[in-house]
């Protein structure tokens, strides 16, 4: 298979790459594929990286066919494997995938176009992790000794675990904070008051509710009491540290509403660099490299 399924599949050097190669498309560098399509399969909910997925395309020139699963053979028993085939079939350049099973992609073997992931159950989030790491990148310049920590929702986090791992490849520290029960010893704990004034990077992670077989052992009101980011604790943090969030965010319970915005803040710069992130990811792969 092509395209980018795991950051494990890339060196560090190649991250390094991609980024720059993103970085560069921010300043203006244009490149274009008129001749392509890609279809984008989002067999969970999304705001953020479908459409920055379709505003990469279509930056880039490609159109795009949004996939409605509503609407589609799926409701017949269609298989994952039989739907990216017909795509296939169809002559699509490529498929963005999100899928709530893990490593859904070890079933489309077969399947000789890329495939973008989208995001894959609890395991892996490459383009959010590289988007993460190019906001990084522009503000601090290097990876090599930032302290990071994840706080959360760390068990249910395909973001958290994508980026421990890639985070520590690149020469980062990396601690998670947050309640208990979501504490699956990825990486190493911190009490998260410790963290506020020693890291370099805050970075929330949104409360799963809906992946939750429980509800979790306290209100969001002792959430946000014990571990939401305020203002408070803003004014805690280093003088060059930055908050970061993958969003969607719970406002006013993993990061107050005045903070979401605040000076530190750089939530929606995330955003923005989600586009140049998967425009370089998606070009690097048309262009044979991925």
């Amino acid at each position: 298979m092509r395209g980018l399924l795991t950051l494990k599949d890339l060196s560090c050097d190649k991250i390094i790459e991609l980024i720059k190669y993103a970085i560069k498309l921010k300043k203006g560098f244009r490149i274009s594929y008129p001749d392509k399509k890609i279809a984008t399969l989002f067999f969970e909910n999304s705001t953020r990286t479908q459409y920055s997925f379709q505003c990469a395309l279509m930056n880039l020139g490609i159109k795009v066919i949004d996939f409605d699963t509503q609407l589609s053979s799926i409701a017949k028993g269609e298989s994952l494997y039989d739907t990216v085939r017909t795509f296939e079939a169809l002559g699509v350049d490529g498929v963005v995938i999100r899928h709530s099973k893990d490593r859904y992609f070890d079933e489309l073997e077969n399947i000789k176009i890329p495939i973008f992931n989208g995001g894959d159950g609890k395991a892996n989030h490459p383009t959010q992790s590289l988007l993460d790491l190019m906001t990084i990148y522009e503000e601090f310049g290097k990876f090599d000794g930032l302290k990071c920590c994840i706080v959360g929702d760390i068990s249910h986090s395909r973001v958290a675990h994508t980026n421990i791992e890639v985070m520590q490849r690149l020469g980062m520290d990396v601690y998670i904070s947050g309640p208990e029960e979501f504490n699956d010893n990825s990486a190493k704990w911190i009490p998260f008051d410790d963290a506020i004034s020693q890291m370099d990077v805050i970075m929330l992670l949104r409360v799963q509710f809906e992946r939750h077989k429980e509800k979790m052992k306290m209100s969001v009101e002792e959430y946000h009491e014990k571990y939401g980011m305020t203002s408070k604790r803003v004014e805690k943090m280093k003088e060059n540290a930055i908050i970061m969030h993958p969003a969607p965010i719970n406002r006013g319970v993993e990061i107050a509403d005045e903070v979401a915005e605040c000076e530190k803040s750089r939530i929606y710069k995330q955003m923005t660099n989600g586009v140049y992130i998967r425009m370089a990811v998606i070009s690097d792969a048309l262009d044979g490299n991925l």
